[in-house]
């Protein structure tokens, strides 16, 4: 349920963004409250918010067994697309690599530390700081292709995927824990 209501404001503001910083001459952006609309009633984002654990529990070999395999699949699919076009992250590199680390850094370690006053339970203080630096790693480059098809895939799916990702795997998790644990 959590997933579902973080994915949502997420994909309403980096459209927004885009829609804000789009350069001129291109087509009509999309109106916003048709996004709004399909970001929160969506079926993925309703299931998760109205699904409780025993009607999970009906449907788990479908979602659960079966599932397993499709954000593997997703996953290789977007590495590469990524692969296909090497350049134009190089092109953006220094930049995008330093905001991929910096952004989820600073995120992460603003929530371990401020979610003390919050709730005093680490596991949550902790799982909330790695939401808060967290790359949308399926959700968001899936919507990014409906939602701005002229954004190009070879920038953003490196950043989320093969720079934010490993960062807060080996680096940021173990930062967010200390910091949880200390404040």
């Amino acid at each position: 349920m959590t997933m579902a209501l973080v994915e949502a404001p997420a994909i309403i503001v980096g459209v927004m963004l885009m829609r804000r910083y789009e350069a001129a001459g291109i087509d009509a952006p999309p109106r916003l409250a048709p996004l709004v609309q399909h970001s929160f009633i969506n079926g993925s984002v309703l299931l998760g918010l109205i699904a409780d654990t025993k009607q999970a529990n009906g449907i788990k070999p479908f979602i659960t067994d079966i599932f397993k395999g499709f954000p593997a699949i997703f996953l290789f699919e977007m590495g590469m697309v990524t692969a296909r076009r090497p350049t134009v992250f190089l092109r953006y590199g220094r930049f995008v690599a330093v905001f991929a680390v910096l952004v989820p850094l600073l995120n992460g370690c603003v929530v371990a530390v401020a979610s003390h006053g919050i709730t005093e339970s680490v596991g949550n203080r902790f799982i909330f700081a790695i939401l808060a630096a967290s790359a949308s790693y399926i959700a968001v480059p899936a919507a990014m292709r409906l939602a701005a098809p002229k954004a190009d895939p070879g920038l953003y799916l490196p950043m989320a995927l093969g720079v934010t990702f490993p960062f807060n795997i080996t680096l940021g998790m173990p930062l967010y824990f200390a910091l949880v644990q200390h404040t």
